[in-house]
């Protein structure tokens, strides 16, 4: 593994982009003591340590390493190190064929001690997906649908119910455009969709999921940016389903979109006033697939390098889309599709980590601005005589610390916000 250091110090914060002004505050704080009068003149420790925004990557790889059970732990640690230091929140898998290859016997156990890992550090958690056509169990083949119906539904209750409180976020349906005519694959799931309907499978996975956990946010997610998922949406709330939010993919292997068309994209789906995810994106730092292929499955090379002039290329669209995607109020969270080229989808070079664990520069660019431009750093401010101090940062999690006392309060809203905290 090639020698190097992950963790240089981010490029120093500039002056804050006018286009993200929705996504900071400028805080007062009164800083109160026990006895509930103003601790005025004194030295206070602000420090960030989450983002309101969901800055997410697939933990896929770190299953292994959150368990204790990795084959190769030094490049495992580096991996570790990387995600962490960059991303807060992390998408794990739920393909029910991997998760449960046989009955009865699901992964639960593995993916329930990886999850707690997560969350031990602090990240957000989404499983993906609850139903899904691709990477279906096997053995539900030669079932009748009635019969495939009612073991998804179980599928559901189950895993929504055993990760309560770890997991509380899913896709609870993916790619419910192509579901019903999907041909690439057999499969029990796309038949069951056709005796349906795309609408009522929709509300078979959000309905069984809301009622094994009430609380659980549930996301409706397709990689079909068409009006056909337009229709699907339109169709789904006319049917009285509630959608939490709205899950678009971009894996752009044949090039990046750009942000004129981002933002046409941006537009037309934040019409239906559910906060956005753009949950799977994916950037080349090497040859791009043609453009004439549809399903992006189709294109198989033996080797799929990444290339010095693709790095740099991929670094400067990493860092147009992010400022794109923050610059649209809709936007909740953007999660990654991998942090490195081992193990990419379709074996591309899309990682931000080359396969020896070095970092590209793209890995490099988002860090500057998630942990650097758009971050607090810790920072002593001196209260006034009223116990007053001010500060800007960006929506999240901060704690406030005077006097080896530390309470921790959230930045939930943009513009002035003023706040009153006790130690």
């Amino acid at each position: 593994m090639a020698s190097h250091s992950l963790f240089t110090p981010p490029a120093p914060g500039r002056s804050p982009d006018p286009a993200l002004a929705h996504r900071r505050g400028e805080v007062t704080v009164t800083v109160l003591g026990r006895d509930e009068h103003p601790l005025a003149g004194r030295d206070v420790l602000v420090r960030q340590t989450r983002h309101a925004f969901g800055f997410g990557c697939i933990g896929f790889d770190l299953l292994d390493h959150a368990v204790g059970a990795s084959e190769d732990p030094d490049y495992d640690a580096v991996l570790a190190e990387a995600w962490l230091g960059l991303f807060d929140t992390a998408t794990l898998p739920f393909y029910w064929g991997r998760f449960e290859p046989e009955p009865a016997r699901p992964d639960t156990d593995r993916l329930l001690a990886a999850a707690r890992w997560f969350a031990d550090h602090g990240v957000r958690l989404k499983g993906h997906p609850l139903v899904w056509h691709t990477v279906s169990a096997r053995w539900l083949l030669g079932r009748d649908s009635h019969e495939v119906e009612r073991l998804q539904r179980e599928r559901i209750r189950r895993e929504v119910s055993d990760f309560a409180g770890v997991i509380d976020t899913w896709d609870a349906i993916n790619e419910a455009v192509i579901m019903p005519v999907f041909t690439a694959e057999e499969n029990a799931i796309t038949p069951l969709a056709r005796r349906m309907g795309r609408v009522e499978t929709v509300r078979m996975a959000f309905e069984e999921a809301r009622a094994a956990n009430p609380a659980a946010t549930l996301l409706l997610n397709d990689f079909d940016m068409s009006t056909a998922y337009e229709c699907l949406i339109e169709a789904v709330l006319e049917a009285g389903i509630r959608i939490d939010r709205l899950g678009l993919q971009s894996h752009m292997h044949q090039g990046y979109w750009g942000e004129e068309r981002t933002l046409e994209v941006l537009e037309r789906f934040s019409r239906y006033n559910i906060p956005i995810h753009f949950t799977e994106t994916t950037l080349l730092s090497g040859e791009l697939m043609p453009g004439y292929i549809d399903d992006l499955n189709d294109w198989q090379v033996e080797t799929w390098p990444s290339s010095p002039e693709g790095e740099e290329r991929q670094a400067e669209e990493i860092e147009r889309h992010y400022r794109t995607l923050l610059s649209h109020p809709s936007v909740e969270a953007a999660t990654y599709w991998g942090l490195s080229d081992r193990g990419m989808w379709l074996g591309a070079p899309g990682g931000l980590l080359r396969a020896d664990g070095s970092p590209k520069p793209a890995y490099t660019r988002l860090r500057n601005l998630v942990r650097g431009e758009w971050w607090l750093e810790p920072t002593t401010l001196r209260t006034d005589a009223a116990g007053r101090l001010t500060f800007s940062g960006f929506l999240g999690d901060y704690e406030l610390s005077v006097d080896g006392a530390t309470t921790a309060f959230t930045l939930a809203e943009p513009g002035a916000v003023d706040l009153e905290l006790r130690i």
